[in-house]
């Protein structure tokens, strides 16, 4: 078997080795720095995802799933899913919204502590990130995550 073309792999497409899947390499170049993150975060007992809704609840207050969602860049259903655990925690409450679909996602004191207390080492990390990169490579980086993360079209449309 070629290397890298295992099943379940997606960094080839067809045959030819020299097509790299262009989401197979985002996903695995995310899933190492999150893990970075994660290992900075982990004297909280917060994963990089988790504090980052904490962090936007505390810089925005009170608002629906929907805006939070949106606010982070994940769907309503993920959103729901990363919400569960962090209310069990006492970190946030969520109380139903102005109509009977919405709910609105508050942080407790609990999790303004929390914030507070692992913002130093996401700070650690993010620094570390920045070192590792760059800053002329780091703007970069962000100008080309910012332009992938508007593309909205289907893979069919792309083509025309």
């Amino acid at each position: 078997m070629r290397r890298g073309a295992r099943y379940g792999h997606m960094s080839l497409i067809g045959k030819s080795p020299d097509i790299v899947c262009s989401c197979a390499a985002i996903r695995r170049a995310a899933r190492r720095v999150t893990r970075f993150y994660d290992q900075a975060l982990a004297a909280t007992g917060l994963r990089v995802t988790q504090y980052s809704i904490l962090a936007t609840l505390g810089a925005s207050g009170p608002v629906t799933m929907g805006a939070l969602a949106e606010q982070v860049g994940m769907d309503r259903a993920t959103m729901g899913h990363n919400l569960r655990p962090l209310e069990a925690r006492g970190l946030l409450t969520l109380a139903p919204g102005t109509d009977k679909r919405s709910r609105l996602i508050a942080l407790t004191d609990a999790g303004r502590e929390a914030v507070t207390e692992a913002r130093p080492m996401w700070r650690a990390a993010q620094n570390g990130f920045e070192a590792a990169f760059g800053a002329e490579d780091l703007t970069t980086l962000h100008a080309v995550l910012g332009k992938a993360a508007r593309l909205t079209a289907r893979p069919a449309d792309l083509t025309r």
